[in-house]
């Protein structure tokens, strides 16, 4: 074996040994908790995160200063700690609507002092039901399910403009505020998704600019949203309850210091407006020729709702935005004749249609769906979802067209009422929850990039409010399973930190007195009970995946009382032989081998995957109350998942090393899961997987639980070639094959389409799911070579596989700390390898055709002349 390396040396110390004039990193990100900076605050003594961008590598964090002004007065302290992430307050409790900046600067142990950083915004929200004195205000008569969506609103006069004015808001359904006719921020579908019966978030905005001297209105329009529309299946609405509902609290301070409130009550009014119809699945019916208005003589009275305001709370991440505009690639005619659209990607969003010269009352109908079959709209995988708008025109020259209380999971468009000659514009304005993206790579082989970009599509159209399993038909849920999947992939790709925490307290509000956790969270699912393996499981995979990828002890904290619940609820279930019989109904859901219209109906033996998943919950449980200092869990917990270990060897794994069921998921889990301690078993099980994957010529056989470990288990069997060889086949069932076919997101089946170009027969079709997406946490660690070994990245590994596979490849992750960054080039037999390494971090890097990891701190280093082997 051959090996060199060009590996910078330290910058060089000034001859007096100081480091004084040493170029010192300066405090970027400054963030509290998880909100964007600016953002309400939940909590009173947020934790503070900042990242140590450029300068010398040698500056090491000794101690930190935090300046806070609030009020008029500042002050600072000073605390001795090399943490930079989720850092406690080390203020006084901040009280509700406080406010004020805070600033942070870094030193090192040598006396180095950093630039203090720029001022983050500090705005805390009510954090007490007393905080509230607004009510919930109901239309009278006009809130009926058939009644389109109300407008309820006040009217106040006020003899000066407010030096201030801040507006916290929410409701039974979804809401559009506006202030003086002007609609107020830029959250869409607010206030979200929660388990409303005992969380229901807020927002709040600084609404100064839009008030002034006199008449001012306050309100806002009511869709139905989660709240009251559909739901899985027709006709299941009202899931939560059959009246929308508006609480909005206005707080305003004038010059000389004083202060009043606008309140939601009794004395509020309700209007109709020109939606007549809204529903999440089945879309819209706009009448243009109603604008937003204020006409006292056609309002009525509103009713108030005696509601419990405990329930609401500040959200822990983004909302969800408009991020993103994709003009039509063509507009065509089918074959039938009707008039297309296509966006060139299947994306998450609505339909911005811009005509001319319509005549008054005439009607323009929007239909959506993801794939054409035979030229047209395959719309049958949307079962019962309409997914139509229906616009009925003013006819005032251009008309700009879009809903506001519905969206859709589309590629393609019809658009029937309008030739093409009157059309302006067709744009798809792609929503979703405004996470920030922080992972990327990229590697010479154009269909793996393409891969890579479907799993960050599908993400980006299914993190909606809840990370759900598609966006297209009648089921746009939040699937525990394929989150618990899909997590370590969203945590690389996006911020998804207070996304998911957020998700995790709803996890924790629905999980039964019993420990059972629902198959979908929110649960619409009620009378579904049963647990299931790989889905309940989420309650103690995603708190984990969160933890490595951000370090939040304090979710984990959060969270504990439910994994534990969760774990004991599987240990009472499985009985003193710790083997989980009744883990159903899903099993290794959609094998490839099952019939289209039986999913469940895998190759793998159910009960072998339950009790795999048992080991890894209660193993994982015993790491997190290790963490949290719970040592008598730690040590009870790391028993059991000893116990379920031996018992799964002994009861599934023969002498020969063959598995129960013998099928590719089966050993994947086994070996992933280290629930085989022989080591000469341990090596027949992984050469029969291999032999398993070789004879099925490298296409896929698992289903979703084992989709997501395959790769992984191949590595552990000592063929990471043959892995790469499953993830680059096309042939069908593969990865690559739906890149073939022109797929811009992940599909569900293997076959969603089939190679003639027609639907998969079977009922549950989607063209927009993430789950197998799961395998691009595969490519980002051995492909790109990035993986953390300590919580928030701390510390981390960099092994890429495939240098001597690919010609190039390159990956970027912003962890808490930093950018870490890793760029690798293959020319001929040598590989040139570059690795970034953030402040306050160290990495092992594994150089190919090296024999171990080398240390590296922080800065940049590169090798070349790297070998394979000799």
């Amino acid at each position: 074996m051959t090996l060199s390396s060009n590996t910078p040396h330290p910058a060089a110390s000034p001859p007096d040994g100081s480091h004084r004039h040493a170029v010192t990193p300066l405090v970027r990100n400054v963030q509290l908790e998880h909100v964007e900076p600016g953002e309400i605050l939940g909590v009173g003594a947020p934790r503070l995160s900042w990242r140590l961008i450029g300068g010398a590598p040698d500056f090491q964090q000794h101690c930190y200063e935090v300046e806070f002004a609030s009020g008029g007065q500042s002050s600072t302290q000073r605390v001795e700690s090399r943490d930079s992430v989720l850092v406690a307050w080390p203020f006084e409790t901040m009280a509700s609507r406080q406010n004020g900046v805070v600033r942070v600067r870094c030193q090192a142990r040598d006396g180095r002092w950093t630039a203090w950083s720029d001022a983050c915004e500090v705005a805390v929200g009510l954090l007490e039901s007393s905080d509230w004195s607004a009510q919930f205000v109901t239309p009278r008569t006009l809130g009926g399910f058939t009644d389109g969506a109300p407008h309820i609103f006040t009217t106040f006069e006020l003899q000066e403009a407010p030096a201030a004015a801040r507006l916290y808001i929410s409701a039974h359904g979804i809401y559009e505020p506006y202030v003086n006719g002007v609609r107020v921020g830029k959250d869409i579908f607010a206030p979200g998704w929660t388990a409303y019966e005992k969380r229901l978030r807020y927002q709040s905005y600084d609404v100064t600019s839009h008030l002034g001297e006199g008449v001012n209105s306050l309100g806002a329009i009511l869709g139905n949203g989660w709240f009251r529309g559909q739901l899985v299946w027709k006709g299941n609405r009202l899931n939560y309850g059959d009246r929308l509902a508006l609480i909005a609290q206005l707080e305003l301070e004038f010059p000389d210091g004083s202060r009043r409130m606008v309140l939601s009550d009794g004395s509020w009014s309700a209007l109709p407006t020109g939606i007549l119809s809204d529903d999440f699945y089945d879309g819209e019916c706009r009448d243009m020729r109603l604008p937003l208005s204020i006409d006292a003589a056609r309002s009525e009275l509103v009713d108030v709702l005696d509601e419990d305001r405990s329930r609401l709370v500040a959200r822990r991440g983004p909302s969800v935005r408009a991020t993103e505009r994709k003009p039509a690639v063509s507009l065509m005619r089918s074959p039938s004749g009707r008039l297309q659209a296509d966006f060139g990607q299947n994306l998450v969003g609505w339909v911005e249609l811009v005509v001319r010269d319509r005549q008054r009352g005439d009607r323009i109908v929007v239909r959506h769906a993801e794939v054409l079959e035979g030229g047209e709209l395959a719309r049958r995988p949307l079962r019962s979802a309409e997914a139509t708008c229906t616009y009925i025109c003013a006819g005032d020259g251009e008309e700009m067209l879009r809903p506001s209380f519905t969206y859709n999971g589309f590629r393609y468009i019809d658009i029937a009422g309008v030739d093409e000659s009157d059309v302006v514009s067709v744009v798809a304005v792609v929503l979703g929850t405004d996470l920030r993206r922080i992972g990327w790579m990229t590697t010479s082989d154009p269909r793996l990039n393409r891969l890579h970009e479907n799993v960050v599509w599908s993400a980006r159209g299914n993190f909606l409010e809840v990370p759900t399993d598609c966006p297209q038909r009648d089921e746009r849920l939040g699937w525990t399973g394929d989150i618990q999947l899909f997590a370590p992939t969203a945590n690389y790709l996006f911020d998804s930190s207070g996304f998911l925490a957020d998700w995790l307290e709803d996890v924790a509000a629905e999980q039964w007195a019993d420990g059972s956790v629902p198959f979908i969270v929110p649960d619409v699912l009620r009378e579904m009970r049963a647990t299931a393996a790989g889905w309940g499981d989420a309650a103690v995979v995603v708190p984990m995946s969160l933890y490595l990828s951000f370090g939040d002890l304090g979710l984990l904290r959060r969270q504990y009382p439910s994994m534990r619940a969760w774990v004991d609820k599987v240990r009472a279930l499985a009985g003193e032989d710790h083997i989980w019989t009744t883990g159903g109904p899903f099993g290794d859901w959609l094998d490839p081998l099952a019939p289209p219209d039986d999913p469940a109906r895998a190759q793998a033996d159910p009960t072998v995957v339950s009790t795999a998943y048992f080991s890894r919950s209660a193993q994982l449980l015993a790491e997190a109350a290790s963490r949290l200092g719970l040592n008598s869990d730690a040590r009870h917990y790391s028993t059991m998942a000893g116990e379920i270990r031996a018992s799964f060897e002994r009861h599934f794994v023969a002498e020969d090393g063959v598995v129960r069921s013998d099928c590719q998921t089966v050993y994947a889990l086994a070996l992933c899961g280290n629930l085989i301690s022989d080591e000469g078993r341990r090596a027949r099980a992984g050469e029969r997987l291999v032999r398993l994957v070789l004879d099925a010529d490298c296409t896929v056989a698992t289903g979703l639980l084992g989709t997501a470990v395959i790769l992984d288990a191949l590595v552990i069997a000592g063929r990471p070639d043959v892995a790469l060889r499953m993830l680059t086949q096309t042939r069908l069932p593969s990865w690559l094959y739906a890149v073939e076919m022109g797929a811009t997101t992940m599909w569900e089946r293997w076959d969603s389409m089939l190679p003639d170009g027609s639907v998969n027969p079977g009922e549950m079709t989607s063209f927009n799911h993430y789950a197998n997406g799961a395998v691009a946490d595969w490519m980002h660690r051995r492909i790109g070579g990035i993986a953390p070994t300590a919580p928030g990245y701390r510390r981390f590994e960099v092994r890429p596989l495939a240098c001597f596979a690919l010609d190039h490849g390159s990956a970027r992750h912003t962890s808490p700390y930093g950018d870490i960054a890793v760029r690798w080039v293959r020319e001929d037999a040598t590989v040139e390898f570059h690795v970034e390494v953030p402040h306050g971090t160290e990495a092992d890097v594994w150089l190919p055709g090296g024999s171990g990891p080398i240390v590296v701190g922080p800065g940049q280093h590169g090798w070349s002349g790297l070998r394979e082997s000799a």
